[in-house]
């Protein structure tokens, strides 16, 4: 054999589908439907067109200027997009969201997407003689991780109303003494947990132990943990600009956590990458925080829509989660999982089936734009008639 015992125990994440072939609507993969600022676009021409030597140098490894930005951006809208108030171009944070400590460039560690961020985390925190606790249905690059690190998981099922369990969580992480992880909200059910629950859980847990929780989508209605890092050392919170901030393109995340930790990360990335994020995302990942307001109205935007998504899909009879992010998560009597989604493919529509045991009836919607909703629900009404 040519490969290691490693690789041939591999079991690749499966993106969302990638459509060559033909022109869909595509709300299968929780992109934004809006492009990034005019300002981003602006900073990436001026950049190309009057900076083209620094695409011949290596950029910054430590992306500074981009670290600065993003602590400005949360310290300044708070901690979830869809809620801080915009009035004259300026943001700021609604009361419940506002971080009660200033954020600094050090509590900053960004990577190329939250998925290498994450790769990252699951190196530095997790250890291959302990299983850490994570819940059975959540982001699927989680096991995928733990298996290219050779790291024991222990799944938590969700409870009957696809909540976290979080008591089980508590009492096996107790046992295990490996570690928690879980997004929040969740994927693919949308349902979050407040931050006095994770408040409780973070009490309740070992301060030996890590916790990271990932807030890909809290931007969109859920309730950040960031205001908890001042309190809780152990824990570690995941994000990334795929979602709320427009830019799944660009390849950008990063994590919020006292400088301790963020450096435990840095030491990782320089065994592995010293540069992983290049200049341009730089550069452009600096516009988008400089330019928050943009990005709270769209976050508005999206998580209106869902809830007006959300009662027309009751309406038509499905079982639709209350989802505090951009996507829906929903099935309907009588209708296969996967017959929906070939279905609703076939009227030139995209959206995501998982063929995995226990949520094989469902199927999760992301929320796009107002027209695109409407097109999906011409196409839904003709399969429910």
């Amino acid at each position: 054999m040519l490969t290691s015992s490693r690789m041939q125990g591999l079991h690749p994440y499966v993106p969302g589908e990638q459509p060559k072939d033909r022109d869909y609507i595509k709300i299968n993969a929780n992109e934004n439907p809006y492009p990034p600022s005019p300002e981003v676009q602006k900073a990436v021409i001026d950049f190309v067109q009057n900076h083209p030597e620094k695409l011949g140098v290596y950029p910054d490894p430590d992306s500074n200027e981009l670290h600065a930005a993003i602590a400005d951006m949360l310290n300044k809208t708070g901690s979830v997009l869809c809620r801080a108030k915009v009035e004259g171009g300026k943001v700021t944070p609604a009361p419940e969201d506002k971080i009660p400590f200033t954020v600094t460039p050090e509590m900053i560690y960004s990577g190329n997407g939250s998925d290498e961020v994450l790769s990252f985390v699951f190196y530095a925190f997790f250890d291959s003689s302990k299983k850490f606790v994570m819940p059975q249905f959540t982001y699927s690059f989680y096991p995928v991780y733990a298996g290219f690190y050779n790291i024991p998981m222990d799944n938590v099922p969700l409870r009957a109303d696809w909540t976290l369990d979080t008591e089980e969580m508590l009492k096996r992480a107790g046992g295990n003494k490996g570690g928690i992880i879980f997004a929040n909200p969740n994927a693919p059910t949308g349902l979050g947990l407040t931050r006095a629950q994770v408040r409780e859980m973070l009490k309740s847990a070992s301060s030996d132990e890590i916790f990271i929780v990932d807030e890909a989508y809290v931007d969109f209605g859920g309730e950040s943990c960031i205001p908890l890092i001042e309190e809780f050392k152990n824990l570690v919170i995941v994000r990334t600009f795929s979602k709320s901030l427009c830019g799944a393109g660009m390849r950008l995340g990063y994590i919020v956590a006292n400088p301790e930790l963020v450096n435990v990360v840095t030491t990782v990335k320089n065994s592995v990458n010293h540069f992983p994020i290049d200049a341009v995302a730089q550069v452009a990942g600096t516009a988008a925080c400089l330019n928050p307001a943009y990005y709270a109205e769209c976050a508005k935007k999206v998580a209106d829509e869902r809830d007006s998504f959300y009662n027309f899909l009751k309406d038509k009879g499905f079982y639709v989660l209350k989802s505090q992010t951009n996507f829906l998560f929903a099935k309907k009597d009588g209708i296969a999982g996967v017959d929906l989604y070939r279905r609703v493919k076939e009227q030139g529509i995209l959206i995501r089936h998982f063929n995995t045991a226990g949520i094989e009836d469902f199927v999760r919607i992301t929320i796009g734009t107002k027209d695109q909703m409407e097109k999906l629900k011409i196409a839904i009404e003709k399969i429910c008639l």
